[in-house]
């Protein structure tokens, strides 16, 4: 068997990556070899090394066929994988193994269609076992091939794939996935690559002439701005997925489009004027072997008929390209997502949302859907650069860009002053992350900029002073209170947590616009679902909260110190469960003797344990801004005993929440709470409408569309 890699050994980003630069520097970058670059480039950045995914190429020989090319067969396929082929033998088998070997557990047929074959492909059956191969009689052309082979298919769903392609390990699912959790993609396209590792699409742009342009041609592929999803004018047919009942509705390929060409961006504009979207899925790559069946020259055979067929495309779609698109690549920011008629809104935070870690994270996500499904254009900068996994990737699969790697470190001010005039809102979040950026982007841009401080923490400060006696933290809090009071003075809108705070800072600046916003955001079949909690079969209490934060730090071990021997006189088999993320050593070492210290939990194990704990403690001595590890036991039912500083800002607190300050009064409180099943249901009771009222996903769309309109 002889198989050809490409003579590259890792990722392709250590070859085309736009690292910061001087001038020669940038000369040496497009002169060196690119093995001497691969090294240089290793030894400047060895921590931007990442594993190797270049793509794979392979190409069998005729005389060494892999024998065990049999196809797992299912009853009822998801997918028809639909090959149209003439002749061209070995690029078929490459095809046909490089599916076999990458498909994954996506059940699927694969229908080769044989065009009139005068090669071996007629001996394909003895190859590769359990595919249907429909063998034309007549020559029909590959739209009319397609078309036919279709009435074979059994699957939900029809991809169509060049057999000049080498599909890519989990190309097949990504796009499943897509199609299963969104039923308004009609159509979904992979990220096209050549056999170098260089980039041959990262979806379609149609200009106004009907004209097409393969967006990210030639670039490296692992950049960020070709790795979100997203629509686009059209998808190359190389490798498209359609769903079979909205191709049956359409009537197939449009046969004024024969023999071949323009029959897939055809299809696009078809399958929008039916109501459907026109998807970029980055996860699923396909190398392209471009030219290999129909060459390259436009001037003579099949490949004329993409000159001929552009007219044809221009003439039956001339009204929507005169009115829905554009002339010139200048345009690009806007067509490449088609994003011409949404507005823009650049997020600002310290990193991509471990949303799975810490309350404001979690924040941070929600509010992320909720712009996304409200119709907004995001894209996200994590002052940090870096690509986290899988957080990233979650954002990018929302259809949000995430600005990550070198190049935006380093010159994400020229990223603003080339793209400033397309971005209409600016979200930032937190002081020091808005102290940053907030004086650039207000010179270089007339967007409106919303600032989210979360929770004023110059007040956090001052309260921590107040507990702990050191007077460096009065200073910070003096120091940071300038930060926060001018960053609210800079922008055009302040966002707030806590009904509280955003009282405290009315007073102080009355003439500014300052708003609460909810921290999490619910509908109500969430909470109906969520609120599971049964006194009986629960048992423990549970403190939720991550340990970067130091009033978690200071809460746990004042509980564990002053008030859990309270408790523990009168419950003593009670069980104090501490869950939350990276547990410094004076946290570990507080386990044992009915306190349970788990780390980090995921959404699932978190879960689980609101369910089965009885009460939630939030013995919070100081802090700031409404917090969310009490909003979440509320919106699972859980009664929860806090301080004062813990209800703050939390609307109806005396209603929903058991409160005291003091560790006796506290252990009584928990004492209490946890062994009345009359007073534990009462309160149990009153907390589902509480999140409703005040964290909906409603309440919290009114604000944005009031602060960021979309028309």
């Amino acid at each position: 068997m002889k198989i050809k890699f490409p003579f590259l050994f890792t990722n392709p980003a250590s070859l085309f990556h736009p690292i910061r630069t001087d001038n020669l520097s940038r000369l040496l970058f497009y002169l060196m070899p690119r093995r001497f670059f691969l090294m240089f480039d290793l030894l400047k950045h060895p921590d931007k090394l990442r594993p190797a995914n270049h793509p794979k190429e392979a190409l069998y020989s005729v005389n060494n066929i892999p024998d065990n090319l049999n196809f797992r067969q299912y009853e009822n396929p998801l997918v028809s994988i639909i090959i149209p082929v003439l002749n061209h033998w070995e690029t078929t088998l490459s095809c046909l193994i490089s599916i076999f070997e990458n498909s994954g557990n996506v059940p699927y047929e694969v229908i080769v269609a044989d065009d009139g074959s005068s090669d071996e492909t007629l001996n394909l059956a003895s190859y590769a076992s359990n595919i249907k191969i429909i063998a034309n009689k007549t020559n029909l052309g590959f739209l009319m091939n397609c078309n036919n082979a279709v009435r074979h298919a059994t699957g939900c769903y029809l991809i169509f794939l060049n057999n000049d392609t080498i599909v890519q390990p989990y190309w097949l699912k990504p796009l499943v996935d897509l199609m299963e959790r969104d039923n308004r993609v009609g159509i979904a396209g992979s990220k096209l690559v050549y056999p170098d590792g260089r980039l041959q699409e990262a979806g379609g742009i149609i200009w106004q002439d009907g004209t097409g342009f393969n967006y990210g041609r030639l670039d490296f592929p692992d950049r960020p701005e070709y790795n979100y999803l997203k629509e686009v004018d059209y998808i190359s047919g190389a490798s498209i997925m359609v769903r079979k009942s909205l191709w049956l509705e359409i009537g197939g390929f449009d046969k004024r489009f024969l023999p071949a060409y323009y029959e897939d961006t055809d299809l696009a504009f078809e399958i929008r004027k039916h109501g459907y979207k026109v998807v970029y899925q980055p996860l699923s790559m396909v190398v392209h072997l471009e030219g290999r069946t129909h060459g390259r020259d436009v001037n003579g055979g099949l490949k004329a008929y993409q000159v001929s067929n552009q007219a044809k495309f221009f003439t039956k779609w001339q009204k929507t390209l005169v009115s829905e698109h554009f002339n010139g690549t200048d345009k690009i920011f806007k067509v490449r997502d088609r994003s011409a008629k949404k507005k823009t809104v650049l997020f600002i935070d310290r990193h991509v949302p471990f949303f799975d870690q810490d309350a404001g994270s979690k924040s941070t996500i929600q509010y992320l859907q909720l712009m996304v499904e409200m119709g907004y254009n995001i894209k996200f900068l994590g002052d940090d650069f870096i690509n986290h996994e899988p957080y990233t990737s979650d954002l990018q699969q929302m259809g949000i860009e995430v600005l990550y790697g070198q190049w935006y470190k380093y010159d994400w001010k020229e990223w603003i002053v080339k793209n400033g005039k397309y971005i209409d809102y600016v979200y930032l979040c937190r002081p020091h992350i808005a102290q940053k950026y907030l004086g650039f982007i207000k010179k270089h841009t007339s967007s409106k900029l919303i600032y989210c401080g979360h929770d004023l923490n110059y007040l956090r400060e001052l309260r921590r002073y107040m507990v702990e006696g050191n007077k460096s933290f009065l200073d910070a809090s003096k120091k940071i209170e300038k930060v926060e009071l001018d960053i609210v003075h800079k922008v055009d809108v302040s966002y707030f947590f806590s009904d509280f705070e955003s009282i405290e800072l009315i007073k102080r600046v009355p003439d500014y616009t300052i708003r609460t916003i909810p921290i999490f955001l619910f509908d109500e079949r969430e909470i109906d679902r969520k609120a599971s909690s049964d006194f009986e079969s629960s048992a423990g209490i549970l403190f939720v909260g991550g340990f970067d934060h130091a009033p978690n730090i200071d809460a746990v071990q004042w509980f564990v110190k002053d008030i859990f021997p309270l408790i523990k006189i009168k419950i003593p088999d009670i069980e104090f469960i501490v869950a939350g993320t990276r547990p410094p050593p004076e946290i570990v070492r507080l386990s044992g003797n009915g306190v349970v210290i788990t780390g980090r939990l995921s959404d699932e194990e978190l879960q689980l344990q609101y369910q089965m704990r009885r009460l939630v403690v939030a013995p919070l001595r100081y802090g700031a801004g409404v917090k969310g590890k009490i909003i979440e036991a509320m919106s699972y039912g859980v009664p929860t005993v806090t301080t004062h500083i813990g209800a703050e800002g939390i609307i109806d607190a005396n209603k929903a929440l058991f409160i005291a300050d003091e560790p006796q009064g506290f252990a009584d409180m928990v004492t209490r709470a946890y062994n009345n099943s009359d007073l534990w249901n009462n309160t149990a009771k009153k907390l589902p409408s509480i999140i409703k009222r005040y964290f909906s996903k409603d309440a919290a769309r009114e604000i944005l569309a009031l602060d960021m309109p979309l028309d």
